[in-house]
This record gives structure tokens, sequence and C-alpha cells, in this order.
């Protein structure tokens, strides 16, 4: 069906690519295609990996970032934009590529065999009902893997959203490159609905606010973080300043030396056969929503060449690769003289402010939470006194005491059923919106930990 391919390898394979390349600091020329200059895939016996040293020449990874929107029978020619979306990778050869909305395992399989000789290691991260949708295709082997799933993904009975079905998480997948140490991580954050009544605003930054604290607790062995996924907000939004503030992350978008796409690095545009255009109408341009986040830990450099991003029709198609348009970044990492320490100061001032925006809006979820709980709670009580009652007559009924039923027999079982249909609902919803009053109160007590020790840092020196 998709050609020869070879199987796909093993954790325990020596095969590398030749495409990641140890140059003198040379740049490739542009090109005015929608992706990356192609690359041929050529496995080789590697060399003993070993440390680069100050001066040594850099080393070049490229990286190719896509929310696939490929939801198994509602998403608009799925499997023939699956197919297109691994023919490109296997042709333009990247080193790293980090999917989202993967959500049947079919079509992962079938981007694992049909990539297995370019991207021979790989990993599909599970969770959920329906799953993560989050999968990763490298070059290089994955040494370990790891999954957090967030604490708090949406309502279960909005069933037009369905977010709350999908284990949204963060995936880590650890590799090592010429003996550098990448903690690569890919995720995707709840979907934004309706940006002036934002009702899961709350559940975002809880979100992102876990993605922050899984990264600083989890790279700390790491030479190099690389960050990649849908993360539904804006460049301004508090979820993404909170994030980059906390982790100390930067915008591949932001630092790029060239640039080559959508306009303002877009990555959900108007133009976009597959995209509702009402939805982007506040945003003539599109929105970036998609992100390639770094940062360089202990004593290396990572500074980003070039991004790219696709531009409507794939080559020689009349679609897309999906919704949203893929991100290609080119990185450049590179070892340094000594360990440069954390800046402290303004900084921390400003990242201070942030975690405080964060922390109100969480505490406004952490209010509605509470009402809905007690509404809901409200709700399975007056149900049950319902029950209690018609189970009091029924047994009046029973022993004699009243010479004739009430009700009529239907309707008093259709009311028992409606009440026992009611109890059962509310005391659901009672105990998911507990739960959701106890992950918004924990995060803000974190955060509120965070910002005390913020505000202690300026004044210790």
């Amino acid at each position: 069906m998709f050609g020869s391919a070879l199987p796909p390898s093993q954790p325990g394979s020596l095969a590398l690519s030749c495409t990641l390349h140890r140059l003198p600091g040379a740049v490739t020329p542009t090109h005015s295609l929608q992706v990356l200059p192609s690359a041929r895939c050529c496995p080789l016996a590697p060399a003993k990996p070993r440390q680069a040293m100050e001066g040594e020449p850099t080393l070049r990874l490229r990286i190719f970032d896509l929310n696939c929107w490929a939801i198994r029978y509602l998403s608009k020619r799925r499997q023939e934009r699956v197919r297109l979306i691994g023919d490109t990778l296997r042709r333009e050869g990247f080193d790293l590529v980090l999917l989202q909305e993967v959500w049947s395992e079919q079509d992962y399989s079938d981007l694992r065999v049909k990539l297995a000789g370019c991207y021979p290691f790989s990993h599909y991260f599970r969770s959920g009902v329906i799953g993560s949708g989050l999968c990763v295709f490298s070059r290089f082997p994955i040494l370990d893997t790891l999954l957090y799933q967030y604490s708090l993904n949406g309502y279960p009975y909005m069933l037009q959203h369905g977010d709350w079905f999908c284990g949204k998480s963060v995936g880590l997948v650890i590799i090592k490159i010429s003996g550098i140490i990448f903690n690569v991580y890919v995720t995707h954050l709840h979907a934004e609905y309706c940006r002036e009544k934002d009702a899961y605003l709350p559940h975002r930054l809880v979100q992102a606010w876990e993605l922050a604290q899984f990264i600083r607790h989890t790279s700390k062995a790491a030479d190099v973080v690389l960050l990649g996924g849908d993360l539904n907000m804006h460049p301004e939004d508090v979820g993404i300043r909170l994030l980059r503030g906390w982790t100390g992350l930067r915008d591949a978008f932001a630092e790029a030396m060239r640039f080559e796409g959508c306009k303002n690095g877009c990555t959900l545009v108007p133009d976009n056969c597959f995209i509702d255009k009402s939805e982007l109408l506040p945003f003539p341009l599109g929105i970036r929503i998609d992100y390639i986040l770094y940062k360089a830990i202990s004593s290396f450099t990572v500074k980003c060449e070039e991004l790219k991003t696709t531009t409507g029709p794939a080559l020689g198609t009349d679609i897309p690769f999906s919704d949203h348009e893929a991100v290609m970044a080119t990185l450049h990492i590179q070892r340094r003289g000594q360990p440069v320490g954390a800046a402290l100061g303004a900084a921390d001032l400003a990242l201070a402010d942030v975690v405080t925006e964060a922390r109100t809006e969480v505490g406004v979820g952490l209010q509605a939470a509470q009402r809905q709980r007690y509404s809901s709670g409200r709700m399975a009580v007056l149900a049950l006194l319902l029950l209690l009652l018609q189970a009091a007559a029924a047994l009046g009924i029973l022993a004699g005491l009243g010479t004739e039923q009430p009700f009529p027999k239907l309707s008093f079982c259709l009311l028992a059923f409606l009440a026992l249909g009611v109890l059962v609902l509310a005391t659901g919803l009672h105990l998911f919106h507990t739960m959701e009053v106890k992950m918004l109160h924990g995060t803000k007590d974190q955060m509120g930990m965070a910002l005390r020790a913020l505000q202690e840092r300026p004044s210790e020196g």
C-alpha cells in the first residue's frame, strides 16, 4: 500500500541518519518550498558518541511539528491526508517529527511502517478514552519516555467539544545525539471554543502550569529542552507567558534568523479549506497557536536558524496536510565556555505579575466550580428526597395505610425513574466538580508558593 518500507527498528538499533550534519557554522540556502529542503535517508554506522567541546562545529537539528486533525469518521479526507503527511516526511527527512491529533492507532501504525526507513525510532503516547493523539518519530534512538496526563481537561457533559474524552497530556522522549541529551516534549492543550466567554480558560491555565512544572522537574539532567505542540493559546495569552516565564523556553518564531510562511507565523489561517472561516472573523490574518519552543541547559547554546510554516495545499495536491499549518524549525546547538546562571531581579518581578494574573484566573474558575458543585449537590439531595417520599408512599399503600394509590401507577413509576436518573446524574456531576475544585485549589496553592518565592528572591541578593 505504501511501497517498499523497512521494518521498524527496535530501540537497540544503531542506525543513524546522515542528515544531521556537524557543519562549521554554515547555513543552508532558503528555498521557496512549503517544507524544508529535502534530504536523503542514508543510515550509517554511528561513531561512538562524544561531547562537543567549545569551538567545535555546530550540531544542526531539523524539527517538524503538526496538529494532524486525524479524527476517525469526523475529519475530512483523513486517510488521504495521513498518507500525504507520511510521503512528505519520508521525502524531506527531518530529524524529529512531533505530531498531535493522531487519534487512530491504525494511522500511527501506517505512518510507522511507511517511515521506518527514515525514522527508525518512534513512540505513541496512549491515554484517556480515545488516546492522547501524541506521537514522535525520530532518526535517533529514544532512550526513555514518560507521559503525564493533565488533571483537568474540560467537562464530560460537553459532548459537542469532546476534549474530556481525550487524554490530553504531555509526552516526553529522551534522545542522545553526539553526547548531547535532548528532552523532547510534545503536547496538546484544551481547545478555545469562544474567546469572549472562554469557559475553559481555568482548565487551560492549569494545563499550562502543569506542563511548565513537568518540564522544570524532568529536564534537570538534560542539555537541551524542546517543546512542540498545539497549545491553543495566542502568543500574548497569559498561559503562554506563564509557560515561557516559568520554564525559560524561547519561541522559535520570535528567535528565528529567517522566517518563511504564513504572515506572523499563523498556523490557523482563513485560506485553509478545512477551517470554519466564521471562527476567524476577528482575526483576518489567522492565529498562531502551534509552537516550537526551546532552551539550552548547562553549557550549551541553541539558536533558531530558520522557521517555516506550510502555506495551504501541499505540493502537487489540492488539500493541505491538516486544518493547521505545519511548523518547521532548524536549530543550531553548540557548546559554550561556562554555564550561565539564571538571571534574577526585574525578570522575576515580571514573572511574578504573570503568575499573579494566572492565579487570579484560576481563582475565578475555582469559584465557578464551587458554585457548580453546590448546584449539583442540591439537585442530588432534592432527587433523593423525592425518591424517599415515593418510597414512603409505596410502603404506606402496601401496609394498608391508604385506601387507594394517590397517583396512577404508570405516572408514579415514571416519576420514580426520573428522580432516580436525576439523582445519578447530579451525584456524578457533584463528584466531578468536587474533583475539579480540588485540582483548581491545588494549582492555586502551588502558584501562591511560587509567587512568594519570586517576590522574596530579589531581596536575597
